[in-house]
């Protein structure tokens, strides 16, 4: 059990409880955390996201718990501080404070929220489910969404998909994700960076030829020669994409490499760390302005350079360098689901509706079509998603293969699961889920 006082720095607690609450209402009005926690003070902001990911891994359960403790729903601000308490309050082994801490702060919370009036409904109901906690849990048991935190049409197309590990699929999705980083071997060697770590007092093992695994999360700052470009944050399954791109492959002298739908830039930055110097030009695409910016940042912390451009893969005539060009190698990271990394975005869980699957699917497809046509025959593409969904994975290349007679299928690592192996046994380390196809053009 954590300490039951607020922390000595930042809001006190029944503030950081409301904050998350409000937090929690725009998530469910379709804002993605990462957008909420950008307009949050940065005094409030680490004990924010850190309650908030908690609420949001345990929000089918505290949703389920409501409805048994308030089978009419409070106005909405009443009921996400209150699915927010329950959310933080039913495991106690995972409660971050203790549960009259928990209690007294939401009430707190409500008075001083513009919630005066429903107050005393929070505190009762919160009592309530004090008293009769077990036989409560035990009730919204039987709800599959209560129990797996996610929402019943995910849990449906995960037991279809996977029969054998549907449930350890989402219980990996409940669980915090690792903080893994790539170094760059071209200024130091993975041993000698662990033994920095080891220097700083920072707990670390490695995995594959340039991963290492934190024992706890870092903030970059305190990770050494982390600005000036030593290592990078990258999760193991994002590391195997430039490797795959590469594997095998005899580089033509003034080869060009399209990166599409780059940002941050990590991917565009392996490539390179991996490129022998000037044997190719690397083209990194992204449609939004913003975030092309951070693949600015990543490249120039790195000391590497790529030509960026901002503009839709799928509109070739308006990026293309000159007209009728192609590449010798793309790297598509298609835009998907992202339900392979909950672990790190649990907000991706309830964000995501059933109808989106086929939609992103549809724009895969669209995407790959059109960069085909933009590789050379000989010339290789690796498509890949951070998704676990055979729709936006296996599915979409068996359909693009079937209607292409010009792809050659290679081996590949396919669908990665999340938290699939560990550090001693698979180059990934506890990675992300995530999906790879290796293609070569005919010629």
């Amino acid at each position: 059990m954590n300490p039951s006082s607020p922390p000595a720095k930042g809001p006190a607690l029944h503030q950081q409880l409301l904050l998350v609450a409000q937090a929690l209402q725009q998530v469910q009005a379709g804002q993605s955390t990462t957008t909420v926690l950008e307009h949050t003070a940065p005094a409030a902001r680490a004990g924010v996201q850190a309650l908030l990911f908690q609420v949001l891994r345990s929000l089918g359960r505290a949703q389920a718990l409501r409805v048994q403790l308030a089978p009419k729903a409070p106005a909405g601000k009443a009921d996400a501080l209150l699915c927010t308490a329950l959310a933080l309050l039913w495991d106690a082994a995972q409660a971050p404070y203790t549960a009259f801490t928990l209690v007294n702060q939401t009430v707190q919370a409500a008075r001083v929220g513009g919630m005066e009036r429903q107050a005393g409904f929070i505190n009762a109901c919160l009592r309530r489910f004090l008293r009769e906690q077990d036989a409560l849990i035990a009730a919204t048991d039987a709800d599959a969404q209560a129990r797996y935190n996610h929402p019943h049409w995910w849990i449906k197309k995960l037991q279809e998909q996977y029969p054998n590990d549907w449930e350890r699929i989402l219980d990996e999705n409940n669980r915090h994700a690792p903080m893994a980083l790539r170094v760059q071997l071209q200024k130091i060697s993975q041993s000698d960076y662990l033994a920095l770590l080891a220097q700083a007092g920072i707990a670390a093992r490695p995995f594959g030829p340039q991963g290492i695994e934190l024992g706890q999360p870092q903030p970059v700052q305190a990770l050494p020669g982390f600005a000036q470009g030593l290592v990078s944050v990258q999760d193991g399954a994002a590391q195997l994409a430039a490797p795959l791109l590469l594997r095998d492959w005899q580089i033509p002298p003034g080869a060009n490499i399209l990166d599409a739908c780059a940002a941050p830039g990590g991917k565009t930055a392996h490539l390179l760390e991996l490129l022998p110097p000037g044997q190719a030009q690397v083209l990194a695409l992204e449609v939004d302005a913003r975030r092309s910016q951070r693949i600015h940042q990543t490249l120039e912390r790195l000391n590497l350079s790529a030509q960026v451009i901002v503009a839709d893969a799928a509109e070739p005539a308006r990026w293309l360098p000159r007209p009728g060009m192609q590449f010798d190698a793309i790297l598509l990271d298609a835009p998907c689901s992202a339900s392979g990394i909950v672990r790190r975005h649990p907000d991706v869980r309830w964000l995501r509706r059933h109808s989106d699957i086929a939609q992103l699917a549809a724009l895969q497809a669209r995407l790959l079509d059109v960069l085909w046509a933009q590789l050379k025959p000989g010339g290789r593409m690796v498509y890949c998603t951070c998704s676990v969904f055979h729709e936006e994975g296996l599915g979409q290349i068996e359909a693009f293969v079937a209607r292409n007679k010009t792809v050659d299928w290679q081996p590949s690592p396919g669908h990665l699961l999340p938290g699939a192996g560990t550090v001693a046994d698979n180059p990934a380390g506890d990675h992300d889920g995530f999906f790879y196809a290796l293609l070569l053009k005919k010629a």
